[in-house]
C-alpha cells in the first residue's frame, strides 16, 4: 500500500484511492501538463557553471525532446522563481515511519549517521591525517539513512522516465502546506524529485513573500540529431540567480509542465558537493547482482542513499569526475574482433560506422540519464562534470600513436567527446565557439586549450567559484591525452593564468582529477606487461591456453596495460605528474591556498596524502602550515563493481611502499589509514583501500575553515545504505609571501 499527500496535508492511501470518484482520483492523482506539449526524451538536466563578482549564480537547465511528439510554436520555455525572505521547507522529516525499521533480511543494517555536521569528532580527528578513519555514526535515530524504512523505492514522477510512476505527485498549480518546521537544521523539498523517498512531497510551503522572483528564458536551439527514430532537438535554458543572504530553494518547470527544483547559498556560503565517478557497470557485470531488495535497478541503490542525504540537507553541485557511461562496441564487432592490429588500423570508416556511432551515444545518454535515481539527481543537483575515458572508449588517449590514429578509433573518440560536451556541459562548439575570453561564451568558467591530437576539438577546463573561500578547477586531461602526455604546456599555461586571477581571500582549491595524482604505484607490473618476453601476452595473442582475455583487444598488447599507462604515476608520465605537483606547491605558498585533488577511475576508495619532507632532527610541519600538504581525495564508484579482492589486497600491499621520486621537491607521499574498520564497524587489515560502491559529500566547516571530506561507503552490496569516512583539507595557515 502507498501513501500519499492529500490537499489538505494529510496522507491518503492508495486503498482509500480506489473508493473514490473518478474525478476525485485524477485530482489527487493529477500530473501537470506542459502547454504547448513537449515529448521528453531527456532531461531536464542541471549545469553549474560559477558564482560571479556580484554574487549571481549562472548555470543552466537543458532538455531533449522529440519534434514528432513536440510543438515548438512557440519556442519551449523555463519558468524559474525563488523567493529570498522564504524559510526553505523541510520534507524528509513529513515522511515515512516514526520509528526506524528493523534490519532487512537480518544483514545487520542498523541506524547510521546520514549527514556528517561541520566540526564532527570524526572530521576533527583526522584532520592531520595521522590516525586511522572510523565510520561516522550517530546515535540519534531520527538521523540515520532513511533508506533503510522504505519498503519499496519508488522514485516517483519524472517528466522524461519512462518509467516513471505517476502515483502520487501534487495536483497541476497546487501547492501543499509542510507540517512539520525546519528547526532540526534539514530542508529538502526536490530529491525524489520533490519529497520522501517514495516521491511524495511538497512544491511550494507558504507562498511567495513580497521580494520573490519570477523569470523566464526561451530555450536555445543547440543541436538536433536525426537517426532511424526521426528527429530529436537539445534545448538549453541559461538561468541567472542573484544569491541572497541565506541559502534558497529554485522552483522550476518547462512549458508549465512538473515543477522541480534545486538550491543555491547564500551569498556568504560556501556550497556543498556531492562527488562520484564510474556511474554505470562494466561489460559482463549483471546489475542485478547489485540491486537489493526494493530497488528496481541496480544503478539505483548508491545513488539513493546520495539522494537521502540531500533530501535532509541539499546538495549545490553534483560533482561528475568521469565515465558517466561506458561505451560498448556491440554494434562495431567486426571492427573490435579483427585479431590483427593491423587489420584494426587499416579499416575503413564508413558512413554505416558514423551513423552507428551516433545512434549509440545518443540512445545511451538518453536512457541512461532520464532513468531511476540518477534522473531524479542531474535534475535537482546542478552537475559540474568532466571526461574520461570511458565516456569515450576504454583508455582512450593511452594506446601507440599509429592505433590513436586509425580511422574508427579516431572516430569514436571524436563522437563520444562531442556527446560528452553536449550532454555533461550543454554546450556545442559550432553554436557557442571557442572563445573563452570574458563575455565572449556562454559560460564563464570555461577555459579552452589546444585541439587534440586525436580529437577534433580543444580541450574544455573549467575553474569554478563555489563560495567566498572555496573554487573548483575540473582540469580536463582527456582531450589532449597521448601516451606520453596528459595536457599540454599550452593548456596548463591557460589554467594557471586563469588560477592568479582567483581573489585573495580565497581559502581552497579543489582539483578534479580523473585519475588519481597520489596512488598506490604498479610499475613492476607495468614493466612485466610491457615486456615482449611476458609468455602471457604471446600465448593470449595467440588465442592459446584460453589466454586471449589477457590481451588487449584494441592493440593485443597486455589487458589492464591502456589503464596502467593512463596513470600519473606511469613512467611516461611521471615527470609531468612531478612538475604538477610541484607547479601547484608554489602556486598555494605564493597565494596562500590550500589545494586539494579530487579523483575517481580505479573503483575503490582511497586518501592519498602529500606533505613536507620530514628531515632528520627536525620536527613535522604541521599540517595546516605545510604549503605542500595536499589530500588526493579517490571515489569510485558509485555504480561499478568494485576490483576483484585479489586486485584490492595487492594495491592495499603497494600502498604502504616507500616513495622517493618527489624527495628532490622535499616532498614526501603516503596513503591515509582511514579504513580502519569495515562499515560494520569490525576491523580490518587493509586501511588505505576500500573496494565498495562509494560517493563523496564535501563540505565547508565554517568554524575550523577546513573542507571535510566524507567518503559515503556502502554498507552491504545492493543496500545503497552507507557509512561515512572522513578526512579534512585544514585551512592555509602558512605566511603568505610578500
Amino acid at each position: 500500500m502507498y501513501d500519499t499527500l492529500g490537499g489538505g496535508g494529510s496522507f491518503i492511501s492508495t486503498k482509500e484511492l480506489t473508493k473514490m470518484s473518478a474525478v476525485d482520483r485524477s485530482r489527487v492523482l493529477r500530473v501537470a501538463r506542459m502547454e504547448p506539449h513537449l515529448q521528453f526524451m531527456c532531461g531536464p538536466l542541471l549545469r553549474f557553471d560559477t558564482i560571479d563578482e556580484h554574487g549571481i549564480w549562472h548555470g543552466a537547465a537543458m532538455v531533449v525532446t522529440a519534434d514528432a511528439g513536440s510543438i515548438y510554436e512557440p519556442f519551449p520555455m523555463l519558468i524559474y522563481e525563488w523567493d529570498p525572505d522564504r524559510s526553505m521547507p523541510t520534507t524528509f522529516s513529513s515522511f515515512g515511519p516514526s520509528k526506524p525499521a528493523s534490519p532487512p533480511n537480518g544483514h545487520g543494517l542498523a541506524p547510521v549517521d546520514s549527514r556528517r555536521r561541520s566540526g564532527s569528532t570524526t572530521g576533527r580527528n583526522n584532520q592531520n591525517g595521522s590516525g586511522p578513519g572510523s565510520p561516522t555514526t550517530s546515535g540519534s535515530p531520527g538521523s540515520w539513512n532513511q533508506l533503510n524504512t522504505v519498503p519499496n523505492f519508488d522514485l516517483g514522477p519524472h517528466p522524461a522516465d519512462p518509467h516513471s510512476t505517476v502515483l502520487p505527485t501534487s495536483p497541476s498549480g497546487t501547492s501543499f502546506p509542510v507540517q512539520s518546521s525546519s528547526s532540526n537544521g534539514s530542508s529538502g523539498f526536490a530529491s525524489f524529485p520533490f519529497g520522501g523517498p517514495n516521491g511524495y512531497g511538497i512544491l511550494n510551503g507558504n507562498g511567495l513573500g513580497a521580494n520573490a522572483c519570477k523569470e523566464s528564458v526561451v530555450g536555445q536551439e543547440i543541436w538536433v540529431y536525426g537517426g532511424p527514430g526521426g528527429t530529436f532537438t537539445f534545448w538549453r535554458f541559461l538561468i541567472r540567480v542573484p544569491l541572497g543572504e541565506k541559502e534558497m530553494a529554485v522552483t522550476y518547470s518547462v512549458n508549465g509542465g512538473q515543477k522541480m527544483g534545486f538550491h543555491v547559498p547564500g551569498r556568504r556560503e560556501n556550497m556543498r558537493l556531492a562527488a562520484h565517478s564510474c556511474n554505470g557497470f562494466s561489460a559482463g557485470v549483471n546489475p542485478d547482482d547489485f540491486r537489493g531488495p526494493g530497488f528496481k535497478s541496480g544503478y539505483d541503490p548508491v545513488w539513493m542513499d546520495l539522494l537521502s542525504k540531500h533530501a535532509e540537507k541539499p546538495f549545490h553541485v553534483l560533482v561528475g569526475g568521469g565515465d558517466q557511461l561506458l561505451m560498448r562496441e556491440p554494434e562495431l564487432q567486426d571492427w573490435v574482433t579483427k585479431s590483427k592490429p593491423e587489420d584494426k588500423k587499416a579499416y575503413q570508416l564508413t558512413p554505416e560506422i558514423e551513423t552507428t556511432l551516433d545512434r549509440f551515444f545518443f540512445n545511451h545518454y538518453c536512457q541512461h540519464f532520464r532513468s531511476g535515481a540518477f534522473a531524479r539527481a542531474n535534475s535537482s543537483i546542478p552537475m559540474l562534470n568532466m571526461c574520461d575515458d570511458h565516456d569515450l572508449i576504454d583508455g582512450f588517449g593511452s594506446y601507440p600513436d599509429d592505433l590513436q590514429m586509425a580511422p574508427v578509433f579516431r572516430a569514436v573518440g571524436s563522437r563520444g567527446y562531442f556527446f560528452f560536451l553536449l550532454f555533461q556541459c550543454f554546450t556545442n562548439p559550432e553554436i557557442d565557439g571557442l572563445v573563452d575570453a570574458p563575455g565572449k561564451h556562454v559560460y564563464q568558467s570555461l577555459i579552452v586549450g589546444q585541439i587534440g591530437p586525436y580529437i577534433p576539438f580543444p580541450s574544455h577546463s573549467s575553474l569554478s567559484r563555489l563560495g567566498p573561500k572555496e573554487w573548483m578547477l575540473m582540469l580536463d586531461c582527456r582531450a589532449e591525452r597521448k601516451k606520453d602526455q596528459v595536457c599540454s604546456s599550452a593548456e596548463y599555461d591557460k589554467v594557471f593564468a586563469r588560477m592568479r586571477a582567483i581573489p585573495s581571500e580565497v581559502e581552497h582549491l579543489i582539483v578534479q582529477l580523473g585519475i588519481p595524482i597520489a596512488y598506490p604505484r604498479m610499475v613492476f607490473l607495468e614493466q612485466a606487461l610491457e615486456s615482449k618476453f611476458n609468455p602471457l601476452v604471446a600465448l593470449g595473442r595467440n588465442g592459446t591456453m584460453g589466454l586471449s582475455g589477457f590481451v588487449n583487444k584494441f592493440n593485443a598488447e597486455a589487458e589492464l596495460l591502456d589503464d596502467l599507462n593512463d596513470h600519473w604515476t606511469a613512467r611516461s608520465h611521471k615527470r609531468e605528474r612531478n612538475w604538477l605537483i610541484e607547479q601547484l606547491q608554489n602556486f598555494a605558498k605564493a597565494r596562500k591556498i590550500r589545494v586539494t585533488f579530487i579523483s575517481g577511475d580505479v573503483h575503490c576508495a582511497a586518501v592519498g596524502v602529500l606533505r613536507t619532507l620530514k628531515l632528520k632532527n627536525k620536527p613535522d610541519i604541521p599540517p595546516e602550515q605545510d604549503h605542500r600538504y595536499m589530500l588526493n581525495v579517490v571515489t569510485s564508484a558509485i555504480v561499478n563493481t568494485p576490483p576483484p579482492a585479489g586486485v584490492i589486497t595487492m594495491v592495499s600491499s603497494l600502498a604502504t611502499k616507500v616513495h622517493k621520486t618527489l624527495h628532490t621537491t622535499d616532498t614526501d607521499e603516503h596513503m591515509m589509514p582511514i579504513f580502519a574498520t569495515e562499515p560494520n564497524g569490525q576491523s580490518r587489515k587493509q586501511r588505505f583501500i576500500m573496494g565498495r560502491r562509494n560517493w563523496c559529500q564535501i563540505e565547508f566547516d565554517d568554524r575550523s575553515g577546513a573542507i571535510v571530506f566524507d567518503i559515503r561507503v556502502e554498507r552491504e552490496k545492493g543496500y545503497g545504505a552507507t557509512v561515512g569516512y572522513s578526512c579534512q583539507a585544514p585551512p592555509p595557515r602558512w605566511v603568505k609571501e610578500s
